[in-house]
């Protein structure tokens, strides 16, 4: 669709039809996935949204337009808020609208099925409202990672319910609603009150997909280190009552390791069997500096803990790069804990 072939301000079209026109020109969002490069994502959005010069200038001249014809205040409001969410989605991911992201799982193991999760607008220092590439990294792993280094925890003997597990600093959710389907297990997702909204309606999204294939998801407020009323005592009433514990890009500043690793420490169960699962991207000398120290933290606890397995894998990164800049490659360290055994 051409800017000529729409509506024009000149003919004074209604609100009705102002409003369809521009629900035309939604950004779909694209299918992400490791074998997709950012640069042929982006080009594939620019594409099918008629990302040109020529739709802007019309969305420019709906929203600088008093839309006089239009008679009711409410109706131009909509014709305006409509056309400003079209012209943000096309000025680049920071600056972008609320987007969707469908996200698809069809590895060996498991029913192959699409996670649709939504990220809000990226707005000050709100990093959990971001899906991290690093989620869909370890998320890609967890089938094989339950039939090994968890196998002993996921495969159920005796008719043995397989344990529930937590998720620290959830984010929009990508790795904790994926483990729920593919352990088929009860996972509860956790982070900040703020970031709660959107990590609520992600849950509920998903929730037919994850219930649909032998898994649960429950989602409340956990802030680490945090005092009573920033976190969800009914979700939370005890400590350390969690057999595993998974977590993904979770360090950003120098804080982070010692709180994160009191938040393992007072979640994960004090058996020898329980785990905990994290990966960090070595994105830069910070982040390797932030993962040298959180990997102290953790030895420095009384029920020490003790890096069990440890890789690095390849991931994307849909994190920081310009928008005409190839998506970066990042290297993505994967560690397993447990407590150190008290007769060692």
């Amino acid at each position: 669709m051409h800017a000529s072939d729409l509506p024009q301000v000149w003919q004074k079209p209604s609100a009705g039809v102002l409003v369809e026109a521009l629900q035309q020109l939604r950004v779909e969002p694209p299918v992400w996935n490791l074998k997709t490069s950012r640069a042929e994502i982006l080009k594939e959005q620019e594409t099918t949204s008629q990302h040109s010069r020529e739709i802007a200038a019309y969305l420019s001249r709906i929203i600088g337009s008093e839309l006089a014809w239009i008679s009711e205040e409410e109706e131009r409001e909509a014709v305006w808020s409509e056309a400003s969410k079209r012209f943000s989605e096309r000025c680049g991911r920071s600056a972008m609208g609320e987007i969707t992201r469908r996200w698809p799982f069809d590895g060996e193991g498991y029913p192959a099925f699409d996670l649709v999760v939504r990220e809000p607008p990226l707005t000050g220092d709100n990093l959990g409202l971001k899906t991290w590439g690093s989620s869909y990294v370890l998320a890609q792993m967890l089938y094989n990672i339950g039939e090994s280094a968890l196998s002993h925890l996921l495969c159920r003997k005796d008719n043995q319910p397989v344990p529930q597990v937590l998720e620290l600093g959830s984010g929009t959710g990508l790795l904790g609603l994926a483990a729920a389907p593919i352990w088929k297990a009860h996972v509860i997702l956790s982070d900040l009150p703020e970031i709660m909204p959107n990590l609520n309606h992600n849950v509920e999204v998903n929730r037919p997909t994850i219930q649909a294939r032998g898994g649960s998801v429950e989602a409340g407020a956990l802030t680490w280190g945090g005092q009573e009323d920033e976190i969800d005592n009914e979700l939370f009433p005890d400590q350390n009552k969690f057999r595993i514990i998974i977590v993904a890009d979770p360090l950003y500043n120098d804080d982070h390791p010692r709180l994160l690793a009191g938040a393992i420490d007072e979640q994960l169960a004090l058996d020898e069997d329980a785990r905990a699962m994290v990966m960090v991207p070595k994105r830069d000398t910070t982040t390797i500096k932030l993962l040298e120290m959180f990997r102290d933290e953790m030895a420095s606890k009384t029920d020490a803990f003790v890096c069990l397995e440890e890789s690095v894998v390849a991931g994307q990164d849909d994190w920081g790069a310009d928008e005409d800049e190839e998506a970066g490659n990042v290297e993505c360290w994967l560690g397993i804990f447990g407590r150190r055994s008290r007769n060692s």
